[in-house]
């Protein structure tokens, strides 16, 4: 099912980013301090097909993140593609220091690995080994720093992928049952644009994204 394939690759471009590697001394960007979870359901033209789970906690200075998506795509009451994805990641400040990603896409499994090294970090994915950047990110929605990348680690594929993150504006956006302000970016790569919502201080709200003319949609429960 080469529609439902394509938006899954967008649910994971849009959950390997290369940055620059920050000079010594130079100012991190504050991250999350306090355990964090975002509870997405998974929607694809308003339906309800799935969830993705985030959760983020500290250690001393590291932080650790947690993804598990699940969602089956339904034709009549049987499943056309099924879609099963955990991810575990650490996290040193902006940079990404492991990486333990598994997914499963209907019946094709993949797994990449990616661990800091002296000389960068190193990613093992189903193309082969390929060393980035030591200050590397994934599309960590959750973090600041993402709107400042130029490319971005993929998790599901282990490939580096040029991207721009824009801001677009700002509107409403339903979170739970209730409309709230938000501002609006927009994220660029290899695949469709996605749209990304933030809270005024900064917090991942929601996230649109149009693949094969259908809607695919997280919101917050």
């Amino acid at each position: 099912m080469k529609a439902a394939a394509s938006w899954a690759a967008v649910l994971l471009l849009a959950g390997a980013a290369q940055a620059s590697t920050p000079p010594p001394g130079a100012a991190r960007t504050a991250v999350t301090a306090s355990p964090a979870e975002w509870h997405f359901e998974v929607q694809l033209d308003g339906k309800p097909v799935g969830e993705h789970r985030f959760s983020l906690s500290a250690e001393g200075s590291e932080r650790r993140l947690r993804s598990i998506a699940s969602f089956d795509v339904k034709l009549l009451g049987i499943t056309v593609y099924r879609y099963r994805h955990e991810a575990r990641e650490r996290w040193k400040g902006d940079c990404l220091a492991e990486l333990e990603a598994r997914t499963d896409a209907n019946g094709k499994p993949t797994t990449v690995s990616a661990r800091l090294e002296p000389e960068g970090l190193r990613v093992s994915a189903p193309a082969g080994m390929a060393a980035l950047p030591a200050c590397t990110m994934t599309f960590a929605y959750w973090h600041p720093a993402l709107r400042r990348q130029a490319q971005l680690l993929n998790p599901q594929t282990g490939r580096n992928v040029a991207v721009q993150m824009v801001p677009v504006g700002t509107g409403m956006i339903d979170v739970r049952g209730s409309a709230v302000p938000a501002e609006h970016w927009r994220l660029t790569g290899d695949e469709s644009p996605i749209e990304l919502w933030y809270t005024p201080g900064g917090e991942w709200l929601a996230l649109d994204a149009t693949v094969n003319g259908r809607r695919l949609s997280y919101r917050l429960r």
